[in-house]
């Protein structure tokens, strides 16, 4: 049996079960194979934009013999991909700005994908408020803690998604909930009360707090502009954090 990190452990478990999915930046091919074996879907496109992880890839899935299952393609993201061929994407391990390129570079492709399952590693809460602003939402969330980081990592969905509706009731987490909060750090988890998001928030205010106290020493020594700027952000972070916080 094939050990994945946690992180991938928990991105597999938010995948719904389909037919055909792309593993975008598959990597060493790892998680298609284990999602292949567990019945999660049916056939998978692993694809990768470096030929070294990518024949590492194939290597790895011709002696779990599903050769005949997952396809590696040489992709810079879903472009090696047609519209239709896929219903669902999965890309984990990659930053929110990249992440946010590759489905926007194919849009009318995404948009057809019954659910998107990702995981973005930087600028997070600008790449959920991309999602929602495309008409993208949360159906599934999860945060994992792992190796001195945090993960945090959903399953989206669009409004013609089968059973989004009910779903998205389910995990509401209310009419007050502040878009901007959200976005931040995940309606899903925040509704939840997800005991790894507390430590975040927790770690995150520790360390924002003595950040704007660096900061207030510095500009009491000598007023600077991207300082004065900087501390305006931390503050504003500081207060979303607070407010996240509260919730719990």
């Amino acid at each position: 049996m094939i050990k994945l990190s946690k992180r991938l452990e928990a991105l597999g478990r938010l995948c719904e079960a389909g037919t055909v999915a792309a593993d975008v930046g598959c990597d060493h091919g790892y998680l298609s194979i284990r999602l292949i074996r567990e019945g999660i879907f049916s056939r998978m496109l692993a694809m990768d934009l470096r030929e070294g992880p990518l024949a590492a890839a194939r290597e790895h899935v011709a002696e779990a013999g599903l050769s005949d299952r997952i396809e590696c393609r040489l992709s810079d993201g879903l472009r090696a991909m047609q519209t239709g061929e896929a219903e669902a994407v999965i890309c984990a391990g990659m930053g929110g700005p990249l992440m946010q390129r590759i489905l926007e570079q194919d849009i009318d492709k995404v948009r057809q994908m019954k659910q998107l399952v990702l995981q973005p590693q930087s600028d997070i809460g600008a790449f959920r408020r991309w999602l929602r602003e495309n008409g993208f939402f949360a159906a599934d969330e999860e945060i994992v803690f792992e190796d001195g980081k945090y993960y945090p990592m959903m399953r989206m969905v669009t409004e013609a998604s089968d059973g989004m509706d009910s779903k998205r009731e389910e995990v509401s987490p209310g009419q007050d909930t502040d878009p901007e909060l959200a976005d931040a750090f995940g309606p899903i988890l925040l509704a939840r009360r997800h005991p790894v998001l507390l430590e975040y928030l927790k770690q995150r205010n520790g360390f924002v707090s003595e950040a704007l106290e660096q900061l207030d020493m510095a500009q009491r020594a000598g007023c600077d502009e991207r300082r004065a700027q900087r501390m305006t952000e931390l503050q504003h972070e500081r207060k979303l954090i607070q407010k996240a916080i509260s919730i719990f």
